[in-house]
């Protein structure tokens, strides 16, 4: 009796009206934040006092002639190439999908020589394929030939930059649209075989558009990527906007504010291409999530308190 009286004696009788939280110090995260502050400081210190950067050849160079269509040059390359790329990579996910073993095995050699090469290498194979093959034509096999046309008259810089970006990107997309449709449940197609529909009707109805999930941010990346490299035509004297820019340099002997207009226009499409794929992958994911993740405006809006415009999910 004596020890429970003693006990409960020290037990405080009421309960403490405040309790002090004291939050969890950190001071590596501290010095992480003043090193990097420190850095950057003197990255943008460095930037905007050094002479030797000639902000105004950059200014100039920006919007040269020469260099926008370059730009414009870029632009189409990076389109055709991906419009290449993504029909192409479908076609050759199907036949790597399929049971036919002859279609699954041309898809699978086509993918691993396409992947396995550098693009330079495929892009001085496509420019230099004139000397081996001088003229194309059309006829019949080991036979007759009808229509015939010089390889150099048909096939320009341009088009054999197109051509070796276009398909180079196909073994790539290839395996996106491969992982996409593996990633579908086997049951979904056995449902749809289960209500008469067929082979291709399941791919196109059913597991292509819950693919699309996966494959979306993959293609997002490849598009960026494909906008960069199309900087590798200019070995071969394609003038795009690297190359536009890199000859200005050389003329003016101002190379590296050359060579930073041209960065700030990759990066101005870069993010215009980037803020698109967010968009894009938020849309897909209405199927996968509840709850949509807040855009950068209703964030925006959320921290300035201005209410958000509609109801239910967008």
């Amino acid at each position: 009796m004596s020890r429970t009286k003693d006990a409960s004696d020290h037990r405080p009788k009421t309960p403490p009206d405040h309790v002090r939280a004291v939050p969890v110090r950190r001071p590596g995260r501290w010095i992480a934040v003043l090193v990097i502050g420190v850095l950057i400081a003197q990255f943008l210190h460095l930037v905007l006092t050094n002479q030797n950067l000639h902000w105004d050849v950059v200014g100039q160079v920006f919007t040269y002639r020469t260099v926008v269509r370059g730009l414009s040059f870029t632009l189409l390359l990076t389109v055709l190439a991906m419009m290449i790329g993504i029909v192409g990579g479908v076609l050759l996910a199907v036949m790597r999908l399929s049971n036919n073993p002859v279609l699954s095995g041309v898809s699978w050699v086509y993918v691993w020589v396409f992947r396995g090469t550098p693009v330079l290498v495929q892009l001085f194979f496509w420019n230099f394929l004139g000397a081996i093959i001088p003229d194309i034509g059309l006829g019949i096999p080991f036979g007759t030939t009808f229509v015939e046309w010089s390889y150099n008259d048909l096939v320009g810089l341009f088009t054999a930059a197109t051509l070796c970006l276009g398909l180079n990107e196909a073994a790539y997309f290839s395996e996106i649209v491969r992982a996409g449709t593996l990633s579908v449940d086997e049951g979904q197609s056995e449902a749809a075989a289960s209500l008469g529909m067929t082979r291709s009707q399941t791919l196109r109805r059913i597991v292509l558009p819950q693919a699309m999930r996966v494959i979306i941010p993959p293609t997002g990346n490849q598009t960026i990527s494909m906008l960069k490299t199309t900087a590798l035509v200019s070995a071969i004297s394609l003038e795009e906007l690297t190359r536009a820019a890199l000859d200005i340099g050389n003329r003016t002997l101002y190379v590296i504010p050359a060579l930073i207009a041209a960065s700030l226009w990759y990066l101005a499409f870069t993010s215009i291409l980037s803020i698109g794929q967010y968009y894009i992958e938020r849309h897909f994911a209405r199927g996968s999530n509840r709850t949509l993740p807040l855009t950068p405006i209703q964030r925006a809006r959320a921290r300035l308190g201005v209410p958000s415009k509609g109801k239910g999910i967008t």
